[in-house]
Parts: structure tokens; sequence; C-alpha cells
């Protein structure tokens, strides 16, 4: 048994070998490599750039969810729909969305982390479905690890309830 096994790692390791380096592309971090993904040789370095995504960021309004929710609320349509307007305009036609999911301090890690993606998802196919291509869109989950606030009243575990939105070159 150990024969196979050392016979097969073996080969594993000849065929690997030959292999030539591939660029990465990950959809989900904000490091894109421009050449493999396609994508605009924009940088966060630049200091136009850095000024659009801060003005965009800063237009762009975060959806908040009910309490152990994933689905938006119809209130935050409007907000969804002008984020959509923001994200398909001439000044963002260059920068991809990063959704980011999170949660209040209530239930496991887990939990969080599970349900913080159901939100950015949720978000993500209102956008989809408010014209913004799938191909700019990327999510995460943070849980309960990035908090908004963190005092232990009803009005800071709503803030926490939310998607917000990152853009990035």
């Amino acid at each position: 048994m150990s024969k196979k096994l050392l016979i097969g790692a073996m080969v594993a390791l000849f065929l690997l070998s030959g292999c030539t380096k591939k660029a990465q592309v990950d959809a989900g971090s904000e490091y894109v490599d421009a050449k493999a993904s396609g994508a605009s040789t924009l940088t966060v370095d630049d200091p136009n750039v850095s000024d659009l995504i801060t003005k965009l960021e800063g237009a762009a309004k975060s959806i908040y969810f009910n309490f152990d929710q994933f689905d938006v609320k119809a209130s935050e349509l409007d907000a969804i729909r002008n984020n959509a307007n923001l994200f398909t305009g001439a000044d963002a036609e260059n920068l991809n969305i990063k959704i980011e999911g999170n949660c209040d301090e209530w239930g496991t890690d887990e939990y969080n982390y599970a349900l913080g993606l159901k939100r950015a998802k949720a978000v993500k196919d209102e956008l989809i479905a408010n014209g913004v291509p799938e191909s700019k869109i990327s999510i995460v989950s943070y849980g309960e690890s990035n908090p908004a606030c963190t005092s232990s009243s009803k009005e800071c575990w709503n803030k926490n309830r939310r998607a917000d939105f990152k853009l990035i070159p």
C-alpha cells in the first residue's frame, strides 16, 4: 500500500513540476492580476483613481437587513437602484465592486459568516437585476468581525446588519 502511495506522490510531483506558472485571479481579492483577468490597469496608488474611489464609495449607500434575515427589504430597493446607477456610470466603468456582508454580534461565528455571505449575494442579485454586470461584482462576508457600531443596543445592532461596497480598480 505504501509503495503505491509513494509512486502516486512521485507521479503527481512529476506532473506538477512540468506545469508553467499561470497568473492567478482571485475575484474576491482587491489585488487581481490585471493581465490575467482582462481588467483595467488602474491602481489605487494613482491619486485620481483614489479620489474617484473615495467619491463613489462615499456616494454608495449601505443596504440594511432585518434581524436574522438576508432578503433585501422593500425599503432598501431605492438605495439599490441608486447604487446600481452609480456603479454603471461612466466614472465607474473601469472599477469592480466588492460587496461586504456584515452581521450583528448575535449567533455563532460560523452562522454569521454564512448569513453575511447570503446578504452580500442578495445585494449582488439585486444589482445585477438593475443592470450592473455580474463580472464586475465579487462578494465577501465579514460576519460580525467588521462592526460599524460596538455598543450593545438595538440601534447599534441594526447598523451592523448591512452590506457595504468597496470599489476596486
